[in-house]
């Protein structure tokens, strides 16, 4: 396709070739090779060309354009022509006579006029300037009434700011020194846990005063919890009526710098030394909020501080109401603890007693058994000897000579009575076995009935003593309105 305008497009040399695609999310893209031609083969139109920056081998065409002053051709019978326009006729002259005499007049009758006019707007303009003074005086005037008004407004409301940000700030000393309290309490239950965690054997049990005492663990630190939430609260209220307290104080201080200068402003007039003019001074516009607002911001920041001061006082009731209800609340858990470690207490003594009489009768059966088997252990010494008596005897008739070694009815008796007297060996035999074992039984009962006594004496000690000891006097001294 030939190209019609524009400079020429170089010459395509080789063809295009497609990019390869690696990636999905690279797309295809192509390239081709062209030829490019240096600038000075380039034709350029522009007469503003510096030769001395014109490569060598430019081809450079200046444009043409036409001459506006030299194109307008000029004659003679022109000048002429407008010579003979130039002249004017006696008409013309008594006219502009007339028409000068009329200016006058007209002129003089404007004077007048004018004279006339500005003595009235001297006198209007004194008029208004006197009106106007008069008017800027007991606008001054109400001003400064509305300023000494809202100072001592805003004085009131920042006395009594300062007084209750002094009331909160007492109120967070109580709430700190409460939560303090509360560490006490804490610490003592928590020991009395650990004390009990040292009882041994089954008096380990999750009885009703661990039970308590958990409870009360968990009493104070959701007591410690609830308080604490408070602190954020207090610590926001403060802020919030320091910063309410240094816009009174700010207030009050731009108050009594606008007074100054109303007061000095309401005291001028024209007598006044030291008047100056101040070019400009109108256009300047030094406001930075509307008319009435001073009043109103004024009227805001007493609104605000009084809702802080509500807002305070609820504050402080609702932290005195939560306090009392904590410590009643830890009251009512101490004293279930305390109660349920008597109950316990009093619960171990009848058991600890009733011991001591079942350990009491084992010693006793203990002693019984064993002197059972002294007894066992003497009558089987005592029929050993009635043994050896007929085993002798029987060993003495083996040596019978011949037809005397017969198995006569006194052979027979003797056999009979070694076999009888084996038999009630035997028989102490076993009985004394079963009495050694029953003993065995006793010891063990007796030691477990010792162990368990004493761990019940441990726990009965742990309790009475350790734990109970550690409350005998309630930790908090803060008084409870009930």
């Amino acid at each position: 396709m030939e190209q019609v305008s524009g400079a020429p497009v170089p010459a395509r040399v080789g063809e295009m070739y497609r990019t390869p695609r690696p990636h999905p999310w690279r797309p295809t893209l192509g390239y081709e090779t062209i030829q490019v031609k240096p600038l000075p083969s380039q034709i350029v139109t522009n007469e503003l060309c510096d030769p001395c920056y014109t490569p060598s081998g430019m081809a450079t065409h200046p444009l043409k354009f036409p001459n506006l002053v030299t194109g307008f051709h000029r004659n003679p019978a022109h000048a002429a022509r407008t010579a003979l326009y130039t002249r004017y006729t006696p008409w013309d002259w008594h006219d502009n006579q007339i028409r000068l005499q009329n200016e006058v007049d007209a002129t003089r009758h404007y004077s007048d006029e004018l004279r006339d006019r500005s003595v009235r707007l001297i006198r209007e303009a004194e008029e208004k300037i006197k009106i106007g003074q008069i008017n800027s005086s007991r606008l001054l005037r109400d001003k400064i009434m509305d300023i000494t008004y809202w100072e001592r407004e805003l004085a009131a409301e920042l006395d009594k700011v300062i007084v209750e940000n002094a009331k909160m700030q007492e109120c967070m000393k109580d709430l700190q020194r409460a939560i303090q309290e509360l560490e006490a309490p804490l610490h003592i239950t928590q020991e009395c846990l650990y004390h009990r965690e040292a009882r041994k054997g089954n008096e380990l049990i999750h009885d009703e005063a661990e039970q308590a005492l958990l409870e009360e663990v968990e009493i104070v630190r959701n007591s410690q919890k609830k308080l604490e939430s408070f602190t954020d609260k207090c610590t926001d209220q403060l802020s919030n009526g320091r910063a309410v307290q240094n816009e009174i104080e700010l207030d009050i201080s731009n108050k009594n710098s606008s007074l100054g200068i109303d007061t000095m402003a309401h005291q001028i007039n024209n007598q006044t030394k030291g008047l100056e003019n101040y070019g400009g001074i109108e256009k300047y516009d030094p406001t930075i909020i509307e008319d009435d607002s001073g009043v109103s911001t004024s009227n805001d920041i007493v609104k605000k501080s009084q809702m802080l001061r509500i807002n305070s006082r609820n504050l402080q009731d609702e932290i005195a109401q939560a306090t009392n209800e904590v410590f009643q609340e830890i009251w009512r858990a101490w004293n279930n603890t305390n109660n349920a470690l008597t109950k316990r207490v009093a619960e171990i003594l009848p058991v600890k007693n009733k011991l001591l009489i079942l350990l009491e009768s084992i010693q006793r059966e203990i002693f019984s058994v064993k002197r059972n088997e002294e007894l066992l252990k003497k009558a089987v010494n005592d029929k050993s000897s009635a043994l050896k008596v007929a085993h002798t005897r029987l060993e003495a008739r083996t040596h019978r000579p011949q037809t005397e070694l017969c198995c006569d009815t006194a052979q027979h008796r003797m056999v009979h009575e070694v076999h009888t007297i084996k038999g009630m060996i035997d028989d102490f035999n076993e009985r004394l076995q079963e009495c050694e074992a029953h003993h065995q039984q006793l010891l063990l009962v007796r030691n477990n009935l010792e162990s368990d006594l004493k761990a019940k004496v441990d726990a009965l000690f742990i309790d009475r003593e350790k734990v109970m000891g550690l409350r005998r006097s309630y930790p908090i001294k803060t008084t409870i309105k009930f």
